[in-house]
């Protein structure tokens, strides 16, 4: 693998997009979110159809075609400066496949902030305009409006990201599932996307010569077995280079899902760590993907060869 663009890093004063390019929104936490923007001196500019929510699927923030095109249109506006999810949830994948992409890319490099679904739309920055995305907070996430570590390890990705380049695993994680150092470049997400996305146009071809960043939520053990069961027998993992697992909230007792991991990553031979501390966490960490960087899993630490963002 090779390392992405990197986009450009924010100024004080930069307009910055929010989309809902998934679940509905929470309009209270929208407004807290927008406020802490505000308060580092961007300038938030809403989408339209943000707090719409489709009228039969009440899981989707309104229409695909208006969530895909709420997403083109922030993206080539020539104003904007970084594209921010509201949040995740559901839909990505059904309007992922009406972007076009070839203005996308006509618009130049840009800022894409989210995780958890959005890790569909991060596959497919990478793969079609060859991006580095950020995997962090989303501006309505009950963690981004609650957290300072969450808020400033974000803040700090965006407008200062030399400070950044040596990302530590949060306080109290970080342990050596495997031992050892690896370098590679960044990519993964959501695991249950990354499972659900194989094979679709957009899609990483696999993970060959990759530092895989995985996490999920909600899912019980013998479901992330299925996941990660179905990467390995795609193919999806070989070569992978090393692993970091962030958070997996809600994904029952820890020591039961713990040997779940051992037995289905513990006989690649590449070094993993885990509870990293970036996902469906408090604090969560923002974590750069399509970067060239190295994985300590004995120090956890993920060491970025260059910062984030130019």
């Amino acid at each position: 693998m090779t390392a992405l663009v990197r986009p450009f890093r924010l100024a004080p004063g930069a307009s910055v997009a929010v989309v809902a390019p998934s679940g509905p929104v929470s309009e209270d936490r929208l407004q807290a979110g927008l406020d802490i923007l505000r308060g580092w001196d961007l300038d938030p500019v809403v989408a339209p159809h943000v707090l719409d929510r489709q009228g039969v699927l009440g899981y989707l923030a309104g229409t695909d075609a208006d969530r895909a095109a709420d997403l083109q249109n922030a993206w080539c506006d020539p104003t904007v400066s970084a594209v921010l999810c509201a949040r995740g949830g559901y839909g990505a994948q059904r309007m992922v496949d009406l972007l076009d992409w070839d203005a996308m890319r006509a618009a130049g490099p840009k800022v894409f902030v989210g995780f958890s679904d959005p890790t569909v739309l991060q596959q497919a920055f990478a793969t079609r305009l060859g991006l580095v995305t950020l995997y962090g907070p989303v501006a309505s996430g009950a963690d981004f409006v609650k957290n300072a570590r969450a808020q400033e390890h974000l803040r700090a990705t965006l407008f200062d990201p030399e400070s950044v380049r040596t990302i530590r695993a949060v306080p109290g994680g970080g342990g050596a599932l495997v031992p050892g150092r690896a370098r590679g470049v960044t990519l993964g997400g959501c695991l249950a996307l990354l499972a659900s996305d194989l094979g679709t146009p957009h899609a990483a071809a696999g993970a060959r010569g990759g530092l895989l960043m995985i996490e999920d939520v909600g899912e019980q053990a013998f479901r992330v077995d299925r996941m990660l069961t179905q990467l390995l027998r795609s193919g999806w993992l070989d070569g992978v280079a090393g692993i970091a697992l962030g958070s997996w909230d809600r994904c029952g007792p820890y020591e039961q899902l713990r040997p779940v991991l051992v037995d289905r990553l513990g006989g690649l031979g590449v070094p993993v760590v885990e509870e990293f501390g970036f996902g469906h966490c408090d604090g969560a960490l923002t974590i750069p993907l399509g970067v060239s960087a190295e994985l300590d899993a004995d120090e956890g630490t993920l060491t970025l060869d260059e910062p984030a963002l130019r």
